[in-house]
């Protein structure tokens, strides 16, 4: 491993304060996960922007959430390929071995990826639209969105619009694989959306009536 290098100290005293304090508090609990498994309620997507901690916005602790984490939050529509498709392994563990009964994905505001994704659909960003652009490929999943939101004319905001639809397609896209709406129809899952605003920490959910984003 000749590319790997030691861990930076200031990574190494953060590990060693976290065990010293949180672990050693809540030992008891890692014990118990650690000897008979997990069980989380709920399935989390969220973005990787390192600024969107849903852990803690719902105060979770350890073995609470089965958290999975990518560009924009996006879920794409199932594809069996046989090719790899991490969100999609992602869903389907937690789906039929997990067994959750929530899954929910979570936007938030100022989001890169689907700022890209707008800037690349309107002819912005030609370095995203080429095959080699891991990133580019990933956000087209948002076309769809994006087109819905460029025939809203009268739209004050479209990259925000383009936020709360990256929530809506990705639900439209769960409701594509057969193991989720199979345990939608047992009424053994319930799918979510919501919206986070980084700057307020205010947090909106898509009403499943009106598919508009309204405060919890």
């Amino acid at each position: 491993m000749e590319h790997a290098r030691a861990l930076p100290s200031c990574f190494v005293d953060r590990y060693n304060g976290w065990k010293s304090s949180r672990f050693a508090e809540n030992r008891a609990r890692y014990e118990h996960l650690a000897d008979k498994g997990q069980k989380p309620s709920a399935m989390v997507i969220s973005c990787c922007d390192s600024r969107v901690q849903v852990a803690s916005i719902f105060d979770a602790g350890p073995g609470e959430i089965f958290m999975h984490r990518n560009i924009a939050s996006l879920v794409p529509p199932c594809t069996p390929d046989g090719n790899m498709h991490g969100t999609s392994a992602a869903v389907e563990y937690a789906v039929t071995a997990l067994k959750v009964e929530h899954l929910i994905v979570v936007g938030h505001s100022s989001c890169g990826g689907v700022a890209g994704c707008h800037a690349m659909c309107s002819g912005q960003a030609p370095e995203l639209e080429g095959k080699s652009s891991f990133v580019g490929r990933w956000v087209e999943i948002l076309r769809p969105g994006y087109e819905r939101v460029a025939a809203r004319k009268d739209e004050t905001d479209p990259i925000r619009a383009l936020e709360h639809e990256a929530v809506v397609v990705s639900l439209e896209n769960l409701m594509t694989y057969p193991f989720v709406q199979e345990a939608v129809a047992a009424r053994a899952l319930s799918l979510h959306g919501l919206w986070v605003n980084i700057r307020s920490g205010d947090l909106l959910q898509c009403m499943p009536e009106t598919g508009k984003f309204e405060p919890v």
